[in-house]
């Protein structure tokens, strides 16, 4: 299948999966008394709402439009209340002809950029390419997580160690959280590199080996989080509450350094220095 009949199907099954989660009540509409057959809205009612016809909603829904204004998206945005991230998907969806085509792997990171994570000595940072690959960390990076040089560069992705690595999942302690959000994250790549096949593989592999990201890609649910805070129960320092920032690199924008801070007067703090003495025995082994 072409990227552009992607796209459109992605959005067809984008918008069925958002319309049923939305009430009549949400929305304003009056309860008719009629037996609901499906949850969420009908098809007519979001078209109504967004002012088309339902005959076009029905075809935009069904992956049969091949095009359609940005007046029409917003209006059915706004229907269905969407988030910021949300419309962003929609928006690529419907204009996944647009998407340039994959023409190098965004694998590799300068030399400038090593010397930046790696003057963040006192907190663990990695960098992020496409499809969350690990590209890059510092010291206290590999002594939270993992010794990444270890890892075989095609199996060195955070999604796919969250999901398929049992050391890693165990980190997380609230991972239900953590990896329902990476599949979000991953359901938004999918739309900004339709031509990209190492995310469809990636994408491929996970659905297969793992129920509950199955589950989690059905439903459709994007991502624009770019802070927040997780738990982690490291095997060394103890339990961790960690502040996280996604940092674009402006001359890479495929790249993202993610640095983890521990909140000011924290035990996470006295963890930190129990996870810097550990990357030092690291680097020394």
């Amino acid at each position: 299948m072409g990227s552009i009949a992607q796209g459109h199907l992605a959005l067809g099954q984008f918008l069925k999966a958002k319309r049923a989660t939305v009430s009549p009540q949400d929305v304003g509409l009056p309860d008719t008394g009629r037996i609901r057959r499906v949850p969420g809205l009908r098809r007519e009612e979001v078209a109504q709402l967004a002012d088309v016809s339902v005959d076009y909603y029905t075809r935009l829904e069904q992956g049969r439009m091949t095009h359609a204004s940005d007046a029409v998206l917003s209006s059915i945005a706004q229907a269905l209340g969407l988030s910021a991230a949300e419309r962003e998907y929609l928006q690529r969806c419907a204009r996944t002809h647009a998407q340039p085509r994959v023409t190098s792997p965004a694998d590799t990171i300068t030399p400038a950029t090593q010397t930046l994570i790696d003057s963040m000595a006192c907190v663990p940072a990695v960098v992020l390419g496409r499809r969350m690959d690990v590209i890059g960390w510092n010291a206290m990076g590999a002594a939270l997580f993992t010794d990444f040089s270890k890892i075989e560069p095609d199996r060195r992705n955070l999604a796919r160690m969250v999901f398929l690595e049992p050391r890693i999942r165990e980190l997380y302690i609230d991972w239900s959280d953590v990896a329902s959000g990476f599949v979000e994250r991953l359901r938004m790549d999918a739309t900004r590199y339709p031509e990209d096949p190492q995310l469809h593989t990636l994408i491929d592999e996970l659905s297969a080996h793992d129920h509950d990201f199955r589950r989690w890609w059905s439903r459709h649910s994007v991502q624009g989080v770019t802070s927040g805070r997780k738990r982690i129960r490291h095997r060394v320092a103890g339990e961790l509450t960690l502040d996280w920032q996604a940092l674009q690199l402006t001359a890479a924008p495929e790249q993202t350094i993610i640095v983890h801070t521990a909140p000011q007067g924290s035990e996470t703090q006295q963890g930190f220095a129990a996870l810097a003495a550990w990357a030092e025995q690291l680097a020394a082994a």
